[in-house]
């Protein structure tokens, strides 16, 4: 009964974040303390999200890293990674797509994610999956972005740079923080892959196959994306576009898999 308690305290905090986030952006509030005072009441949800997170993920017979709890894992480590970039980079502005989206999975996990599906784990698989997820998780970071920047350019393409866009950092500045975030991920992925092929015993075992081909797709649309930038100086709508296809395969691939074997098939990975 008190987990259901702090899981709801826990969406309560991370939408009030959201609603600060936008009157913070439609006030046109770019001053630091607004931005911490915004970010005040999601970053004392991230921790009782992490305290979740340890009662679900960690059982007597190894980690469970069912469907729902995949998903919640996933958009804790988004909302952390979020407000950590904050401190340096004008980010923040993400979390009124990213924090919703973590109330949802925890909402997700409480009402749907009953059921448990184990798997056992070893250290070095621990590792792999750590970065893995951290990978996922830094380029879902990118996607949004990518989205904001594609609302950006075509206000800017239709010369009505009024409303939110006026708070935002410039255009320049947005595409930057965009690679930054990419070229990390990609290093990170590329660790993911790494890993996977040194600690799995066969990644192209018949439940496994669907999921390391959907993510080495994505891994050279990253890996082409970021080419282009340093060969071309690709940016703009090319950026994007590339961005998200590289991120809807990512997606395919790491979560889709786990929502036909595990809903629609019922067996676990």
């Amino acid at each position: 009964m008190h987990t259901v308690v702090i899981g709801l305290f826990t969406i309560a905090l991370y939408l009030i974040t959201t609603v600060l986030l936008v009157l913070r952006l439609r006030n046109r509030d770019t001053t630091i303390a607004s931005k911490w005072k915004a970010l005040a009441p999601a970053a004392v949800a991230a921790s009782l999200h992490a305290w979740m997170l340890s009662q679900y993920l960690f059982t007597a017979d190894g980690l469970d890293l069912s469907i729902f709890n995949t998903i919640s894992l996933l958009t804790w480590l988004i909302s952390l990674i979020l407000m950590l970039l904050a401190i340096k980079g004008a980010v923040e502005n993400l979390g009124i797509f990213v924090f919703p989206s973590t109330a949802l999975a925890i909402g997700l996990k409480s009402s749907l994610g009953a059921g448990h599906i184990t798997e056992v784990v070893n250290t070095p698989l621990e590792i792999h999956i750590i970065i893995s997820v951290a990978a996922y998780s830094l380029l879902s970071i990118a996607a949004v972005q990518a989205i904001l920047l594609t609302i950006q350019d075509r206000h800017l393409r239709n010369k009505r740079p009024g409303g939110f866009i006026r708070a935002l950092p410039p255009l320049q500045s947005m595409e930057t923080m965009l690679f930054q975030m990419i070229a990390l991920g990609f290093t990170l992925q590329s660790l993911s892959l790494l890993t996977g092929f040194i600690f799995l015993e066969n990644m192209l075992a018949q439940h496994l196959v669907h999921k390391t081909v959907l993510t080495v797709i994505a891994w050279m649309v990253f890996g082409i994306l970021l080419w282009g930038r340093w060969k071309f100086g690709w940016r703009g709508r090319t950026a994007i576009r590339w961005t998200l296809s590289g991120f809807a395969v990512m997606a395919l691939g790491y979560l889709g898999s786990k929502v036909v074997l595990e809903i629609i098939i019922g067996h676990s990975t």
